[in-house]
């Protein structure tokens, strides 16, 4: 057999016809990446599967739904949430806020009744833990345009799950309102910060499951194509109800540092 010379993957070689054939067939042999983890890939899928699940079901309440309009697939048992430890359910708010906007904004707590407020703003903001499904916590921290129009309905859907109204009764009720005009979709651009590390919501198989801290800024009429967006829940900034005046732009976030103890403790009834 004759020898010759020739190159393979960047080195000089040399051998018979046959061996360089070997080479040859051995390169055709795809190198894969290395494979995510289990751990890496679940979580992928399990971040993917809540930002489609709960912002979907966020742009329907913000259209005017009520408390779990979109989400009768994951109805639960009780349309009443459980109460927390009044200081615990402060401190839940207010993680929701920038350290700069917690000190100085009002604060909501949830008693059988409804929502009370326990301290007043002096900056704008409202901070509060909303359960758009009774089971879920949503703590947030919305300026002033969200506390004029999404803070009204958020309270009324407490009132009125305290009173023993059904979804069905709640979402004809809230629809109403907007109907009349007595709810209504921001005016103008705005932000209501949900920084918290403890949002939950429930995942596609029904289990409550951490959902990631994010920014929802409104922006009435905006479109996935307005900012470049293709509109999934793995962009770095997407728009839920699009082109709608309820549209809001959530823009996922890593951890942030929440409101101190010495905020918390401020907060008088």
């Amino acid at each position: 057999m004759s020898e010759f010379t020739y190159q393979f993957r960047g080195r000089q070689m040399s051998g018979s016809l046959e061996e360089r054939q070997k080479h040859v067939e051995n390169k055709r042999v795809v190198t894969k990446r290395p494979a995510r983890t289990n751990s890496e890939a679940k979580g992928r899928r399990l971040l993917t599967s809540l930002l489609c699940t709960c912002l979907f079901a966020m742009a329907a309440q913000i259209a005017g739904a009520g408390s779990a309009a979109g989400q009768s697939t994951l109805a639960t048992s009780s349309q009443q949430p459980p109460l927390m430890e009044r200081e615990r359910e402060i401190a839940l708010a207010l993680s929701a806020c920038p350290a700069a906007v917690a000190s100085k904004a009002a604060v909501y707590v949830l008693e059988r009744s409804g929502y009370v407020k326990v301290r007043d703003s002096e900056n704008g903001f409202t901070a509060i833990v909303q359960h758009s499904l009774p089971n879920s916590n949503e703590p947030q921290c919305m300026d002033a345009e969200g506390t004029r129009t999404f803070l009204p309905r958020i309270l009324k859907v407490a009132e009125l799950r305290a009173q023993g109204k059904s979804r069905e009764e709640i979402d004809r009720l809230v629809a109403g309102a907007f109907a009349k005009g007595l709810f209504q979709p921001p005016a103008r651009p705005g932000i209501d910060y949900m920084l918290s590390t403890e949002n939950t919501a429930l995942d596609d198989k029904g289990n409550l499951v951490p959902f990631p801290p994010h920014l929802m800024f409104y922006a009435p009429y905006l479109t996935n194509a307005d900012i470049g967006s293709d509109g999934k829940s793995t962009s770095p900034a997407f728009v839920v109800g699009e082109g709608t005046p309820h549209a809001v732009m959530i823009v996922p976030l890593k951890a942030h540092n929440a409101a101190t103890g010495h905020d918390q403790a401020d907060v008088r009834k």
